[in-house]
């Protein structure tokens, strides 16, 4: 995911300077006659008000090249933080670390050997599948080498053991050295069946880093997910574009979740064709693992897989800034947002080609890190000032798995028992105002009820995202903190636009998803219609400025999943 461009301070912007000449000796020629000096553009003046101006600078200065697509670990991360640094600075933000406004998150940088290849025996029969173009593998060991010998490969359905629910996928079986075979997300989707989990809507079950995650406790060897574009929400050149190049895991002794020596996907296709030539049918399949009662199914084949590696132990950051309440500075509301996108995906040869390689991540995040440094100057000129702290965190490694969020959490620089909340900006749509504001989880906590009357003072109401089944929810920062029982909001503008309704809104959504979702194309646009996000802001402002002006504690709805986790943190704080 990163470049391979070893760290060096940052340098800013590159200004001209003019070399003079030297002069002969006597007789001297007289002075040319020079053109004026071009003036240097005015630097922006950011207004305090929430606006489209400041918004698109931000954004603008983030997704730009010489950002190189803000990699963990590369001189694109040293920018970014340097340049956070200085807006929170500017807004007149305190460091949120101490007396730092840095967060320093351990990390290992893996970098598979893209000339592997897995190596299938398929009812004796020996078949190879390529990186990139039919498979991708990795590991998060950190070992250089991994070995994995004449594995026996076992379908597991969707790899889901939910004790609650009733449903083992792992029922019976003892996977041991095994490599486990499955479907990405849950059966509720592919069956259509509302009776099935949650139905249509993914659960953190059909998620590929749970899947892994059980996988490795049940003690497989390695394990394979089955792409399909539906399921996983997104197409194949976003998986090969995600597990291409370095990728980034929390040392074992930071993250004692179980690791499987190798992990990966392969195409829809490459499964037919395999699952075809070892006697099963892959429709059969989605059907038998859709129903309760499925058992593993034992597939004549073996894997085997030579994986090589670069490690390197290195570090990253996350970035947090605070402004002190006046009454309760030990009460905290957060804004969240991830730094990090894909980085710099040239190498030496493709750097001539004229191809774009630059992972710029405008979208994806350049527009939810701009989005909490408006709300900054917001809360900052804000009178009176808001009686509880409010924290800005941007966080780092959320590309490869919500590693800074989920550091952030077992490492607080601010209790999470005194944490109020916390807001989530990720992927903030910029395709003009809406009728609606969505939010990801709808249904989960009493911020929506806040959330919910400032929106209808806009004129707009709330919806739940137009596509449950891709489980955004579990795919950006909010869920770590949801996780330990802090009540937790991920709300951005909705899809039916005030022009051209919702049939203008979801083809501008699956657009950016198809055509510029972790791909080079997602940079930044002078064309895009910002009025909407600047709406969004202000509501999620608004949000804070309740809770910071007040004494209450928001709390998870009755029937939610994260309440015990809430009471139990709530009662750490007594």
């Amino acid at each position: 995911m990163s470049s391979r461009i070893p760290l060096h301070p940052a340098t800013g912007l590159v200004a001209a300077a003019l070399i003079l000449a030297a002069c002969s000796k006597a007789p001297e020629p007289a002075p040319a006659v020079q053109a004026p000096a071009t003036p240097a553009a005015p630097a922006h003046a950011f207004s305090p008000e929430i606006n489209a101006a400041d918004f698109g600078e931000r954004v603008k200065a983030l997704a730009s090249d010489e950002f190189d697509g803000r990699a963990p670990g590369s001189t694109g991360e040293q920018k970014t933080v340097d340049y956070l640094k200085a807006q929170f600075e500017q807004i007149g933000l305190k460091p949120g670390n101490g007396d730092s406004y840095f967060q320093t998150v351990p990390m290992v940088e893996t970098t598979a050997d893209e000339s592997t290849v897995l190596k299938l025996d398929v009812n004796g029969k020996p078949r190879e599948l390529r990186f990139g173009t039919d498979m991708v593998v990795g590991t998060t060991t950190g070992q250089a080498e991994v070995k994995v010998d004449s594995s026996e490969l076992v379908f597991v359905g969707y790899g889901v053991n939910a004790p609650e629910l009733g449903w083992n996928d792992y029922a019976g079986l003892d996977v041991k050295g095994k490599t486990v075979v499955m479907f990405v997300n849950d059966p509720g989707f592919h069956q259509q069946d509302p009776a099935l989990f949650e139905g249509k809507r993914m659960t953190y079950y059909g998620r590929w880093t749970y899947k892994f995650e059980e996988a490795a406790r049940q003690g497989a060897a390695a394990a394979l997910i089955i792409h399909d574009t539906e399921g996983a929400s997104y197409g194949w050149d976003v998986v090969k574009n995600s597990w291409s190049g370095a990728q980034f895991s929390l040392p074992a002794k930071d993250d004692p979740d179980p690791r499987l020596p190798a992990q990966g996907w392969i195409t829809g296709d490459v499964a037919r064709s395999l699952l075809a030539d070892l006697g099963q049918d892959l429709d059969a399949l989605y059907k038998a693992a859709g129903k309760k009662g499925f058992k593993p199914i034992p597939l004549k084949g073996t894997l085997s897989v030579d994986l090589k590696s670069t490690i390197a132990e290195k570090s990253s950051r996350n970035v947090v800034a605070v402004l002190p309440g006046s009454k309760h500075p030990d009460e905290t509301v957060v804004y969240m947002a991830h730094w990090d996108h894909l980085g710099n995906h040239a190498d030496a040869n493709a750097a001539s080609s004229g191809e774009d390689h630059v992972y710029n991540g405008a979208v994806d995040n350049a527009t939810g890190v701009a989005g909490i440094l408006e709300i900054a100057e917001a809360f900052a000129k804000q009178n009176p000032a808001p009686e509880r702290s409010v924290v800005f965190l941007a966080v780092t490694l959320e590309e490869s798995g919500l590693l800074g969020s989920k550091y952030y959490v077992a490492h607080p620089t601010f209790p999470l028992a005194k944490t109020v909340a916390v807001i989530n900006l990720d992927a903030m749509p910029v395709i003009g105002r809406a009728k609606d504001m969505t939010v990801v989880g709808y249904g989960s906590s009493e911020l929506e009820d806040r959330l919910k009357a400032i929106a209808a003072e806009q004129g707009r109401t709330l919806t739940p995202e137009a596509t449950p089944e891709d489980g955004f929810y579990f795919r950006s920062d909010h869920f770590n903190f949801a996780k330990d029982g802090v009540p937790a909001l991920y709300a951005k503008g909705g899809d039916d636009l005030v022009e051209g309704g919702a049939e203008a809104g979801h083809a501008a959504q699956r657009d950016y998803r198809d055509n510029r979702y972790h791909k080079p194309g997602d940079e930044y646009d002078p064309a895009w219609k910002m009025d909407g996000v600047v709406q969004d802001l202000q509501a999620l402002y608004g949000v804070g400025k309740q809770l910071t002006g007040g004494d209450q504690w928001p709390h998870w709805y009755q029937d939610n999943a994260f309440r015990a986790a809430e009471q139990k943190l709530r009662g750490a704080a007594k």
